[in-house]
């Protein structure tokens, strides 16, 4: 295995640094403060620096970088953007910057991969211009959305039309104001084997029948613009051709999106602990408590290197299973992307934890972004799935793999 950038990678990531540091970061503040504080998502615009970013982004060739196929991306391998997605990973509103953020990119993964000419040319093309947003309607708030197979909210064929029952919670990215669809997974054919009773249909937000109940709030926060939102569906009916692949595809389809969004989520989430490190470590050098820094007092070196540790097992960890997803497909890395899922959102919190603990009162405060990293670092351990459930994948795994390496011997 070799985790070296490549020489392409190493140009699109000093371009993106120098970006990052010149204009993304610096409008963090201006940003926020654009922000209407409302829960009444309504109410919600997208901050105008927000557009003046992006276009600054797609003059700059740092665009939709996270597509491995070269249509409407730069066709970088999922180790080649790696290095790319930590960095973006420092700043929350840096993934749409690049209109490289979720649930966007898987939406568009699975419409690249999986969609008709029609769904691509309608809903495809304009997320890969950064034109609209989307959402992802998977989990349910009456059932344990952890065992997928629980789904009760139905996706009905009636002829040549499909017709949409239910209700569906955390769909990420639902109040946003250019949010235009939602991918929908329900229960098409209950009979059918259970990994085949599901579909996956695009939803126009604008559909008869389609109610946004309210926006959910995370540690008292709606993570505006974008927001996570409860939906009702009642009789939604759309033409057939709005389910994606065909009727009992979902799990398939969900499979091939899952896996390298997942990583991504990860790659990420390793860019916001290197952010709270270095934030801990600035505080805890210029800070003087008793007569000294507090980095010389306590425990606080060890915190500092145990950090740096855990930060680097991750992402070594994070580098092979990209790697592993690039060289032997997301079967082989299933394993490995559960290990991630587990181990970096861990050592995020980890990392946001111990520099809220630096900075006292202040790392409480909007003054600095622990408590949202925190709050990032701590939902990443439910969203795509809880931690229980990624470690209980890797265990069957773990017994099938050493049961076949023993009837082998």
């Amino acid at each position: 295995m070799d985790f070296r950038p490549s020489e392409r990678t190493r140009v699109l990531l000093e371009r993106l640094d120098r970006l990052m540091r010149e204009q993304v970061e610096p409008a963090e503040t201006a940003y926020a403060a654009a922000l209407s504080g409302s829960a009444d998502h309504r109410q919600w615009r997208q901050p105008p620096v927000m557009e003046e970013l992006k276009q600054r982004a797609r003059a700059a060739g740092l665009w939709n970088l996270f597509l491995p196929e070269l249509e409407g991306g730069e066709g970088l391998s999922n180790l080649d953007y790696a290095p790319l997605a930590e960095r973006m990973g420092h700043s929350f509103i840096a993934p749409e910057v690049f209109n490289c953020g979720a649930p966007d990119t898987g939406n568009m993964e699975v419409l690249l991969r999986y969609g008709s000419p029609e769904q691509r040319e309608r809903w495809l093309d304009p997320l890969l211009r950064g034109e609209i947003r989307s959402g992802f309607a998977m989990t349910e708030p009456d059932v344990a959305s952890s065992d997928a197979t629980n789904m009760q909210a139905t996706a009905r064929v009636e002829g040549d039309s499909v017709v949409l029952d239910g209700r569906k919670w955390w769909t990420t990215g639902l109040g946003h104001p250019h949010c235009r669809f939602v991918i929908f997974m329900g229960l098409s054919d209950a009979s059918a084997e259970p990994h085949r009773r599901h579909s996956m249909v695009i939803c126009p937000l604008d559909a008869p029948g389609v109610q946004i109940e309210r926006m959910l709030p995370v540690f008292h926060h709606y993570d505006e613009p974008s927001g996570h939102g409860q939906m009702r569906f009642e009789q939604v009916r759309l033409p057939l051709s709005h389910v994606i692949l065909g009727p009992g595809r979902g799990f398939e389809i969900a499979q091939g999106r899952l896996g390298p969004g997942r990583v991504h989520h990860c790659m990420r989430a390793l860019g916001a602990a290197e952010r709270a490190l270095t934030l801990l470590c600035r505080r805890a050098s210029a800070r003087v408590a008793f007569g000294q820094p507090l980095l010389t007092l306590g425990g606080n070196a060890d915190i500092v290197a145990n950090l740096r540790m855990a930060i680097e097992q991750a992402r070594l960890l994070t580098l092979k299973t990209a790697w592993t997803l690039d060289t032997h497909g997301t079967k082989a890395a299933l394993s490995l992307i559960s290990q991630i899922k587990v181990v970096v959102p861990a050592v995020a919190q980890q990392a946001a934890d111990a520099a809220i603990q630096i900075h006292g009162g202040a790392g409480l405060t909007d003054d600095f972004p622990l408590a949202q990293l925190y709050a990032y670092a701590r939902v990443l351990r439910l969203a795509d799935g809880p931690d229980e459930v990624h470690r209980a994948v890797v265990a069957k795994l773990e017994a099938r793999a050493q049961l076949a390496a023993e009837n082998h011997a």
